[in-house]
């Protein structure tokens, strides 16, 4: 007898919301950790092509850490679409301006292409500062994944 793979409805997995604190955290890896979560990876339920995955709130966006020179060397690029309407920016001066749009267009990166993707994204809320207007929501603190070698470092 063959086994059934479990496969969810959409509407069928009500989300739970999230709260992740950004200080300190590295860019790259404080992504990995709520893409995984709004595409519900981290549950038994998963399926590809449901939003299965949970709501997140990210605050202290500004104070978020990058490593090596990236700070001095990454860029954001867009294109116009008229000749030399090539726009470069910075990482440093997005960070100054719109932190939050530099954690929105990492987690963005790192989700699925399309419309799933889209409606996942939008279940990404991001705060530059400490505060944030979903206390309603009941946020539960999301568990980030530290390695094993900082941890051992810490004791």
């Amino acid at each position: 007898m063959a086994m059934k793979s479990y496969m969810a409805k959409t509407g069928s997995i009500e989300g739970k919301w999230l709260h992740a604190d950004a200080t300190g955290k590295v860019l790259g890896r404080l992504a990995v950790r709520i893409a995984t979560v709004l595409m519900g990876k981290h549950r038994v339920t998963y399926t590809p092509h449901v939003a299965t995955g949970d709501f997140v709130i990210v605050t202290n966006a500004s104070k978020i850490r990058l490593t090596g020179r990236k700070i001095e060397q990454k860029e954001y690029q867009r294109y116009s679409l008229y000749p030399g309407g090539l726009k470069r920016i910075p990482i440093k001066t997005m960070l100054e301006k719109h932190p939050e749009e530099v954690i929105r267009l990492a987690v963005r990166r790192m989700l699925p292409k399309g419309s799933l993707g889209n409606h996942l994204l939008k279940r990404l809320k991001i705060y530059a500062g400490p505060e944030h207007p979903h206390a309603a929501q009941c946020p539960e603190e999301m568990p980030l994944l530290e390695s094993a070698a900082r941890a051992r470092r810490a004791r």
